[in-house]
């Protein structure tokens, strides 16, 4: 029997999980390649914060290297980014004019960070938390320069604050309501959180609404709505993500906040066509938490 070409565009946790997935069910049904931006193989996101605080290393939270591709005869694209889908062709075409032809194509682009469109945010040293790259900048930055700020209390902006306070820097967290993390907690326990950080060294301004970053090539300060500023070397913007849904808009997939999907996780546009993790919308929703995305693995 002739292998179909099944074709991975994403090399993150909820692609590579399918993968692994399908290759319970049927081992040689498929030649599998992925294309992935990084260059890297799939490790997992959610120990990047160990990661930052010098409590784990790269190697130590790849789930699976490249030898895991090797082994299971999978094509890995790595470092290369998909900018188009030729449906009619059933090609994909990486920006360096690596092509692959598809019988089955999966979509796994995953979200990308809500980067506040502030003046001054696309200066060197505003960043965003969410793969290696930014790690790596925000421990560059750590060994030459001081003062950090992190937009945003919750979870993962406290995560980026409590690495960078590791390493060595003055951390401020800004926070444009009253509590912290007010998603997972309530007042009382927030006030108890932020005098424990508070206590370790870490400062909040809450309530405080950014209005503009300031420096020329980089950025040196940033001001709030209510007039004042404070010196910063990095800004981390830790406000939220949204599905990366470029990919699939560009090849006329019907999107709404995300790729949206059927039951079968099939784009409703392209039968052809599947979509899985935070890139996707399945019956009104867009996940941002792992273990929903494991159970899409498995369908």
């Amino acid at each position: 029997m002739l292998k179909e070409n099944l074709v991975l565009i994403g090399n993150g946790m909820a692609g590579v999980r399918t993968l692994e997935e399908l290759l319970k069910l049927a081992p040689d049904h498929y030649n599998i390649t992925v294309f992935g931006e990084e260059p890297y193989g799939n490790y997992n996101r959610i120990m990047l914060s160990p990661v930052l605080a010098s409590e784990k290393t790269i190697e130590q939270i790849m789930l699976n290297g490249e030898d895991w591709y090797v082994a299971n005869g999978i094509t890995l694209h790595k470092g290369k980014k998909v900018e188009q889908i030729n449906r009619a062709r059933r090609e994909v075409i990486a920006t360096d004019g690596t092509v692959a032809h598809y019988d089955r194509l999966i979509i796994a682009t995953g979200s990308v960070p809500f980067m506040l469109p502030l003046p001054g945010a696309d200066k060197a040293g505003v960043i965003g938390f969410r793969d290696i790259k930014d790690v790596d900048t925000m421990l560059a930055t750590a060994s030459q320069y001081k003062h950090a700020v992190v937009i945003g209390g919750g979870l993962l902006g406290l995560e980026a604050a409590n690495g960078l306070m590791k390493q060595g820097m003055n951390v401020t967290v800004v926070h444009l309501l009253d509590t912290l993390m007010e998603r997972q907690l309530d007042k009382p326990a927030a006030a108890m959180l932020q005098k424990s950080l508070e206590a370790r060294g870490m400062t909040f301004l809450m309530e405080h609404s950014t209005a503009e970053i300031l420096g020329n090539e980089r950025v040196t300060a940033v001001r709030f709505k209510n007039g004042t500023e404070i010196p910063a070397d990095l800004v981390v913007m830790a406000v939220g993500i949204k599905p990366n849904t470029e990919l699939g808009k560009s090849a006329g997939l019907y999107c709404e906040r995300g790729i949206v999907v059927s039951d079968t996780m099939q784009t409703i546009t392209d039968p052809k066509i599947y979509a899985i993790g935070e890139c996707v919308q399945h019956r009104g929703i867009a996940y941002g938490l792992v273990a929903p995305l494991f159970e899409q693995a498995k369908v």
